[in-house]
């Protein structure tokens, strides 16, 4: 089957899954879909929050992933609570607050950056002091603080992945890849033409966090250094408060070329796509797992909705 115009041009679907269900994006719309307790499918369309109207700027390639990563969180976390409520039965009337979601997307990014980046630096400095590795000028100190980085993000999935809730989930992730790959191939949607086709997606933000992690350690081991030449600060606490303020800054240029790394990677035919793309896809072994029917069909009913004109 031939890909329509109208499907060569949403090239660039994605989704999230979410409680007993998957959104699913298309430019500027997305859709969610939410099997309620009693076995039906309850579908929301809605308009895709974002930035783009208050500068053309935010939109320009390195400059429009960070903005990118704020609007899927504020987007996730609408379309988290609202499959929330009606998969227990709460028919999604309570949605959440403008000052609860910025409270929310605050406290999400101050949590991501003191597990993966304060923690990994304290640990870092523990090593220096047992006399294993150097300071936070030093190669060896950004080498121990990238391998304590990556560690507790695979051991963080790892482990989230063996709460039964999250499990369900995770298959709701690989039903929201089968069914995009099914579509990105132009094929019929139905549980049986997704079923085999792959749960694991270049595209996925899982790669887009993997890409993040990697581009910190590489950047971190550049220009901390560099900045510590220009400018250390007197005293080892205010030194490393120096350097992890500097880390938490360096998360907006490194987010904005993860996204133009995941977006390249997601396109076919590109040389080192299979390169760049092997890492993300082996980790989303841990956070895909195989769906089964009715949960392809709730994919399949949230891309419907982001697709239907």
């Amino acid at each position: 089957m031939a890909l329509s115009p109208v499907l060569m041009a949403a090239r660039s679907v994605g989704g999230q899954a979410v409680v007993e269900g998957v959104m699913m994006r298309n430019g500027d719309r997305l859709a969610i879909a939410v099997r309620k307790p009693d076995g039906s499918i309850t579908l929301e369309k809605r308009e895709w929050f974002t930035f783009s109207h208050l500068s053309p700027l935010m939109r320009k390639p390195f400059v429009r992933g960070f903005f990118v990563l704020i609007e899927t969180l504020v987007n996730g976390i609408k379309s988290l609570n609202f499959s929330t409520q009606v998969a227990t039965e709460g028919d999604g009337e309570e949605e959440i607050k403008p000052w609860q979601m910025a409270l929310t997307v605050a406290l999400s990014i101050a949590l991501a950056l003191g597990l993966f980046v304060v923690v990994p630096h304290l640990f870092s400095l523990g090593v220096e002091a047992l006399g294993f590795g150097g300071d936070t000028s030093s190669l060896s100190f950004h080498a121990w603080d990238g391998l304590f980085k990556l560690s507790i993000f695979v051991a963080y999935i790892w482990a989230i992945s063996r709460i039964p809730d999250i499990k369900r989930v995770f298959q709701y992730h690989g039903a929201e890849h089968k069914t995009i790959w099914a579509y990105e191939e132009g094929q019929e949607l139905s549980p049986g033409t997704a079923r085999p086709f792959s749960r694991l997606h270049p595209r996925c933000g899982t790669a887009f966090l993997l890409f993040v992690l990697t581009l910190s350690i590489l950047l971190h081991a550049l220009l901390i250094p560099l900045l510590l030449a220009i400018y250390a600060p007197e005293g080892a606490v205010f030194r490393q408060m120096y350097v992890v303020f500097a880390k938490f800054f360096m998360m907006i240029p490194v987010s904005a070329i993860a996204y133009e790394l995941i977006k390249y990677t997601g396109q076919k035919g590109a040389r080192l796509c299979r390169v760049l793309c092997w890492p993300g896809l082996m980790l989303q072994y841990l956070t895909t797992k195989e769906p089964d029917d009715s949960q392809l069909e709730v994919a399949i009913a949230a891309l419907n909705g982001a697709v239907d004109n």
